[in-house]
């Protein structure tokens, strides 16, 4: 792609490229770790709702004093949008709704978007990347993020011409975190809830990861950017190792775990009563493959790889994902290319609430990692045609019906803010699949 020399000529020419970044937390503050080493490349603006903290996240990631001094922090992301200061703007906040309120107004104002924030993505973002391309700007997934580098591996296949079978990550997962907690949470990462507030971890954000609901948003964002299928019935999470992805991710039909060919999932690190995987992907991505010809086939046996039984499945993965440090890539590759690493082209999957225990009338979701709901990965047609309530909407709303334990939560019970620019925009989008 020849990004490092068109940004060797954009410091040789004092041209850097100038990013404005909303969330200073972990993803924001690995990204902001490479800032010093990668010149040609500046954070103009910095908004986080604690800008103090900002400053001090930059100082103890190596930014000298100089360098935060130039950098300006604010409170009000809004501010980034019209500074007239910023080439390609990073949404790493979390935050579903607000996410699509920074992401539009950066379109508005002709910025490219990096969204670090799949939650928005997932909640709205074929709409956002239609605004996008007819704006003229990039709307980009992020690189270093599994899902974007899931999307890597599902174009480097099809582009070389093989049919893609399955695709997606791992992570480590057994059926019954679905009911975890903030409360629980930490039992099973192996540290006291004491040791995670000292160490700046929030319970619900780490809490999403583990009850499966990141899992189904970044599977959703994978769907709706290469078109593979979401499965109506929720993600499975098998365990597979890396040398049993071809055995395992293949159609049922054939032996395998899935419903059909074509499809996203997330690979277990764990066995289902609780040993470790042999040689786990918990931290990787991977891409499934079919040979088209007896000779490819014979080809993949002829130079080492790991296949099924029948010779005539493989895969490719990358063991790990370095989150923040390679933010860059995306970056670069919309101010530099004009091109996204990974975008939303149209909605196929999304990710709906579901109760985690019995829910009462009058009681108030808590969202993504929270106490009353975790989200669960179906087909875009699904959840409209069930009327049902979007992970991304489901944080700070009032029940209005009972919900049974693993009940999918409707819109319908609910009573959700219709005139949210989120929900409208949401709205927009879901007719278009009718």
């Amino acid at each position: 792609m020849f990004l490092f020399d068109e940004l060797c000529s954009r410091f040789d020419n004092k041209n850097p490229v100038r990013v404005g970044l909303i969330g200073a937390g972990k993803f924001g503050s690995m990204f902001l770790a490479q800032i010093p080493t990668t010149a040609g490349l500046e954070v103009s603006i910095i908004a986080d709702l604690d800008p103090v903290r900002a400053k001090r996240s930059c100082a103890n990631v190596g930014w000298s004093d100089e360098l935060i001094t130039k950098t300006e922090f604010v409170e009000d992301a809004m501010t980034i949008m019209t500074s007239g200061k910023v080439d390609v703007l990073v949404e790493a906040t979390g935050d579903p709704k607000v996410g699509v309120v920074h992401a539009q107004a950066a379109i508005q104002n002709g910025i490219h978007i990096v969204m670090v924030n799949v939650e928005a993505d997932v909640l709205a973002g074929a709409q956002l990347a239609q605004e996008a391309a007819a704006a003229g700007v990039v709307y980009s997934l992020a690189y270093g993020d599994q899902p974007a580098l899931t999307c890597e591996l599902v174009e480097w296949a099809r582009s070389n011409g093989f049919n893609v079978v399955a695709a997606g990550k791992g992570t480590k997962f057994l059926p019954s975190y679905h009911a975890s907690t903030p409360d629980t949470v930490w039992d099973h990462y192996g540290i006291t809830a004491e040791q995670a507030t000292k160490a700046g971890m929030n319970s619900q954000m780490f809490n999403s990861f583990l009850d499966g609901t990141k899992s189904a948003l970044e599977m959703a964002a994978v769907a709706n950017a290469t078109g593979l299928v979401a499965p109506d019935d929720g993600l499975l999470f098998p365990p597979a190792g890396m040398d049993d992805l071809a055995q395992v991710l293949r159609p049922r039909a054939i032996g395998g775990r899935l419903k059909a060919s074509g499809m996203v999932e997330v690979v277990s690190s764990l066995e289902r009563d609780g040993r470790p995987v042999f040689k786990d992907l918990r931290w990787g991505v991977y891409v499934v493959l079919e040979a088209p010809t007896d000779y490819t086939a014979a080809c993949f046996r002829q130079y080492g790889m790991n296949t099924d039984e029948t010779g005539r499945y493989s895969a490719m993965y990358k063991p790990f994902h370095l989150i923040g440090l390679e933010l860059n890539i995306s970056i670069l590759s919309a101010a530099l290319l004009g091109k996204a690493t990974g975008s939303n082209k149209a909605f196929n999957g999304d990710v709906v609430a579901t109760a985690k225990r019995p829910l009462k009338a009058g009681e108030i979701l808590d969202g993504e990692g929270g106490y009353t709901v975790w989200g669960k990965l179906c087909s875009a047609k699904h959840s409209v045609d069930m009327n049902a309530l979007p992970v991304g909407l489901a944080q700070g709303v009032r029940l209005i019906k009972d919900i049974p334990e693993n009940g999918m939560v409707k819109l319908s019970d609910v009573d959700l803010d219709e005139m949210c620019k989120a929900f409208r925009l949401r709205q927009i989008m879901t007719e278009s699949l009718y």
